[in-house]
């Protein structure tokens, strides 16, 4: 299944607290159970003005949907085409 990572622009994400944190976990976990098995989140990375999302997603329609649905922002979606790690530099 393709891989999506999704920038959200989010100014004071980084100031978000525990509480609100789980709540914008939880709106997500709701659309995506609504969405079905085919989307899912994998994780995500909260810096100070952004929040970065991993999502496996049959396509970019998907990940938008979710993201109209949840009401968050999704900025730019790029498709993931490989993944490299320090062991790559092994092969």
């Amino acid at each position: 299944m393709p891989k999506f990572v999704i920038e959200r622009n989010i100014p004071g994400a980084g100031k978000l607290t525990p509480a609100e944190l789980q709540a914008i976990s939880a709106t997500s976990c709701g659309v995506l159970r609504d969405l079905g098995p085919s989307i899912q989140w994998v994780h995500s990375y909260v810096t100070d003005d952004k929040i970065y999302c991993v999502y496996n997603a049959p396509g970019e329609e998907m990940v938008r949907e979710h993201a109209r649905r949840g009401g968050f922002p999704a900025d730019q979606v790029a498709t993931v085409r490989r993944v490299i790690d320090p062991t790559t530099a092994e092969a």
